[in-house]
């Protein structure tokens, strides 16, 4: 059995880490409430924006746009990836869920770049040898549509200039307080199975008439030209799902760590419990042992 000095010494230190972690997990709450809050108003718009853009792709026949017809290649195709995690660790498994989607995913490290916004997800990835371009670290602070925008201008520039083929953005959905989903979702360019994907998703429910046949839908006609109304749209629908997927993965993050601080916190109380029990146990020995030891001597006198 340790000794009453090695028990005593490490309750004070758990004592002390949990205080840390309460306080954490109180910062956290109060932190998610605001988090939650932007996030459920944003949602609505962000839904919207997918859902009109993949209705008027469904219904524009055979696109022709840089940004969106998909590229033919000989060899392995460059994608990018927006990796969007936290600044900071103590969250549970919220980064490492996160980095799983790009190292365990059909993403090779020579055929990626990662354009990682957090400084745990940069850290992992680069790791592994992917190679990481950009730094957005510090929009986790307070993500605004400017943040987006400034990504999106840079993914954007390289899917143009032939630097990547492909854009997959990467992070977490916050569903409510404790459930958060690590989402894996492609950009651009769109294959005609995307665009077919997307317009099974946007049909409304009412798209039948009243003798369950289907209605005919008319081709989408722009004004002015198609390529000039899609070069508006498409980079404004990139930065719109950007900023959606920051708001979100700030409530997932401090959703994560707040139940994280509330386990530690939870652990650090029964530990305390148990080396309390020990710390008893060796006091109530040594007593008995002091005990013992004056009745021999007294015995021995005698």
């Amino acid at each position: 059995m340790a000794s009453m000095r090695d028990i005593k010494r490490r309750r004070e230190s758990i004592q002390s880490t949990s205080q840390i972690t309460k306080a954490m997990k109180l910062v956290s709450t109060v932190k998610l409430q605001h988090a939650k809050g932007r996030a459920e108003e944003t949602k609505p718009y962000f839904d919207k924006m997918y859902e009109t853009v993949s209705g008027m792709l469904s219904r524009s026949g055979n696109v022709d746009h840089p940004l969106l017809s998909e590229r033919e290649k000989t060899g392995n195709k460059k994608k990018g990836v927006i990796l969007i995690s936290s600044n900071r660790g103590l969250a549970g498994g919220y980064n490492s869920n996160i980095v799983k989607l790009v190292t365990q995913g059909d993403f090779s490290v020579e055929d990626t770049i990662v354009f990682p916004v957090g400084r745990k997800g940069m850290e992992s990835v680069q790791r592994l040898g992917y190679t990481c371009q950009g730094d957005y670290s510090e929009v986790m602070n307070n993500p605004l549509f400017g943040d987006a925008v400034s990504i999106g201008k840079t993914v954007v520039s390289a899917l143009e200039s032939g630097e990547i083929d492909e854009v997959y953005l990467a992070y977490t959905v916050f569903k409510n307080t404790v459930t958060h989903i690590p989402t894996l979702i492609k950009l651009l360019p769109f294959t005609q199975e995307d665009i077919q994907n997307m317009e099974e998703a946007a049909k409304p429910e009412e798209s039948e008439g009243e003798d369950g046949a289907k209605k005919a839908e008319a081709l989408m006609n722009y004004e002015p030209e198609e390529s000039e109304t899609l070069g508006y749209i498409i980079p404004m629908y990139m930065n719109s799902l950007i900023f959606g997927a920051l708001v979100e993965a700030v409530a997932s993050e401090n959703g994560a760590r707040m139940q994280a601080m509330d386990s530690a916190t939870s652990n650090a109380e029964e530990m305390i419990d148990k080396l309390g029990l020990l710390y008893n146990r060796a006091r109530q020995s040594a007593i008995t042992q002091e005990l013992t030891e004056i009745v021999a001597g007294a015995s021995a006198i005698e």
